[in-house]
């Protein structure tokens, strides 16, 4: 393998000679997510770059960043592809359960598509801390894992073919929306990811493009720093602490490795 997947392997936790058979890919998930936040400190600082292959791993894998779904997934596509998977890169529209509708700048959440054995999975490791770990099958079966339990359902929306559905471990006592897709419509290329980027960096009702958000799954629960707020569940259990801009700096260097400030 190249330089590439040597650096996967090395910033999650992967030994670099072992084999990765699909019934590894859960190992993959969970290592990912406990590694590599979700993040958009480069959106805020305006920061961003081409989504390319080597832009993408120098920043995640080289300078050992973060990054939003189409970073992070781009990045999980690329390592698929070198062990040998068939997947596809996909975009969705997330659903805001506050408001009870869908994202109205488009379809920006980008996902992954994979087929095995004649079957499709949803895989995903960049929708924040709603991540499944486990590749999560097409045809309706609940999986579950230590996040909570996932479905994708059929549906006939504007906005996408399938829906995932999550019941978050300590947090959904319901099924809710995460948001909708289309596995038949594969993206015609990396700039489509760059499309994603410019939305979420410029739009004026973009989520991620007015203040700092950091997230990230933990052995027991997860973290999510704002420029006012850490927040950390563990076995259930939140605690919230207000935050000024030095101790934000120093949550953010000790739990998500973010040092370049100046």
């Amino acid at each position: 393998m190249g330089e590439f997947d040597t650096l996967f392997r090395q910033r999650i936790g992967i030994p670099e000679t072992e084999t990765i058979p699909f019934e590894k890919l859960d190992l993959v998930l969970e290592k990912a997510a406990l590694a590599i936040p979700f993040e958009n400190m480069r959106v805020i600082e305006q920061q961003t770059k081409a989504i390319t292959k080597e832009n993408v791993m120098s920043k995640i894998l080289v300078e050992r960043e973060g990054g939003l779904c189409y970073e992070l997934n781009s990045l999980l596509y690329f390592f698929l592809l070198e062990n040998g998977f068939d997947a596809v890169l996909t975009r969705g529209v997330v659903y805001k359960p506050a408001e009870r509708a869908f994202l109205t700048i488009g379809r920006t959440h980008l996902t992954i598509v994979l087929r095995h054995q004649g079957r499709q999975y949803l895989v995903d490791t960049g929708f924040g801390g709603n991540l499944p770990l486990k590749p999560v099958p097409l045809s309706g079966e609940t999986v579950t894992s230590a996040n909570g339990e996932f479905r994708v359902g059929r549906t006939d929306s504007e906005y996408g073919s399938h829906v995932l559905e999550m019941k978050l471990k300590h947090k959904d006592t319901e099924w809710r929306i995460g948001y909708a897709f289309d596995p038949e419509r594969p993206i015609a290329g990396l700039f489509e990811c760059d499309e994603i980027q410019t939305i979420i960096a410029d739009h004026a009702e973009s989520p991620f493009n007015k203040s700092p958000l950091l997230t990230q799954l933990t052995p027991r629960g997860n973290i999510t720093l704002t420029n006012a707020t850490f927040t950390e569940w563990v076995d259930g259990r939140v605690t919230k602490e207000s935050v000024d801009e030095a101790r934000f700096k120093e949550l953010a260097r000790r739990y998500f490795g973010w040092r370049d400030w100046d």
